[in-house]
C-alpha cells in the first residue's frame, strides 16, 4: 500500500462509488414515487369527500323539499276534500232547484185560475158589501183584472197584488173612517160626510147636520135618522174618525146580527 501512487488510489475510490450509485438512485426514485402516490391518493380522497359532502347537501336539500312538498300535498288533499263536499252540496242543491223549477211551472199553471176566482170573488164581495168607498174599491178590483192579463208581470207579483187587495178589504173591518162624498138625500144630490165604523155601521150627515142617515144592509138602502137624536153623535163620530178628538162612546143605531145560513 505504501508503494502505490496517489493517483491510482483516487481512481480506485471513484470506481467504488460508481459501483454503488445505481442502487441509491433507485431507492430515491421509489421514495419519490411513493410520496407522489400518497399525495395523489390524498387529493383523490379529498375530492371524493367533497363529492360526498356535496351529495349529502343535495340529499338534505331534497329531503327538505320532499317534506315541504308532502305538507303541500297533505294540505291540497284536505282542501280538495272540502271542495268535493262543496261540489256535492251544490250538485244536490242544483237537483233540488230543478225539482223546484218544475214545481213552480206546475204551481203557476194552477195559480192563475185561482187568482181569477179570487178576483171574481172580491168583485162580488164589493158589490154585496156595505157601500163605502165603492168607486175606489171597484177601481182596485178592475186594476187586478187588467194586471192579470199582462205578460210582463210575473205570476208571483200578480198573486202578491191580489193578496194585498184582500188585506185592504180585511183592514176595513177593523178601522173607523170619515170621508166626503155625494148622496141623494130628500130627492136632491147633496154633499155629505160619511162615517164608517168597520163594517158594522155606515152613516152620513149633510153639511150643517140637517139630514142624517144610516145604511140598512138587509134592505140594501139608506134610512133617514132623526136629526135631533143622532146629529151630535154623528158629528162626534166624524171628529173621532178624523182624529180631531179622543175616542169616546157613540150612541148610533146598528143592524142586529143575523145567523149565517
Amino acid at each position: 500500500m505504501r508503494g502505490q501512487h496517489p493517483s491510482r488510489l483516487a481512481t480506485a475510490a471513484l470506481a467504488g462509488v460508481l459501483a454503488f450509485a445505481p442502487a441509491w438512485l433507485l431507492a430515491a426514485e421509489k421514495v419519490e414515487q411513493v410520496v407522489a402516490e400518497g399525495e395523489q391518493r390524498t387529493a383523490e380522497g379529498k375530492a371524493s369527500q367533497q363529492r360526498i359532502d356535496k351529495l349529502g347537501d343535495e340529499a338534505d336539500k331534497l329531503l327538505r323539499e320532499y317534506r315541504q312538498v308532502t305538507k303541500v300535498v297533505d294540505g291540497l288533499q284536505v282542501y280538495n276534500g272540502l271542495l268535493q263536499k262543496q261540489v256535492d252540496n251544490q250538485v244536490a242543491e242544483m237537483e233540488q232547484l230543478r225539482e223546484s223549477i218544475g214545481q213552480v211551472a206546475l204551481i203557476e199553471r194552477q195559480i192563475v185560475p185561482l187568482m181569477v176566482r179570487m178576483i171574481d170573488a172580491l168583485e162580488q164581495f164589493v158589490a154585496l158589501d156595505v157601500p163605502f168607498l165603492v168607486e175606489e174599491r171597484q177601481t182596485r178590483v178592475g186594476r187586478l183584472s187588467a194586471l192579470l192579463e199582462r205578460a210582463d208581470v210575473t205570476a208571483a207579483e200578480k198573486f202578491r197584488k191580489v193578496l194585498e187587495a184582500y188585506q185592504v178589504e180585511n183592514d176595513y173591518g177593523r178601522t173607523i173612517e170619515a170621508y166626503k162624498g155625494s148622496l141623494e138625500v130628500a130627492g136632491k144630490s147633496r154633499e155629505v160626510d160619511f162615517l164608517r165604523l168597520g163594517r158594522v155601521g155606515l152613516y152620513y150627515q149633510t153639511v150643517g147636520g140637517a139630514h142624517s142617515g144610516a145604511w140598512d144592509q138587509a134592505a140594501r138602502q139608506w134610512l133617514e135618522l132623526p136629526a135631533e137624536q143622532y146629529k151630535n153623535a154623528l158629528a162626534s163620530g166624524l171628529r173621532i174618525a178624523r182624529k180631531q178628538v179622543a175616542p169616546d162612546l157613540l150612541t148610533l143605531p146598528v143592524a142586529a146580527p143575523q145567523a149565517v145560513q
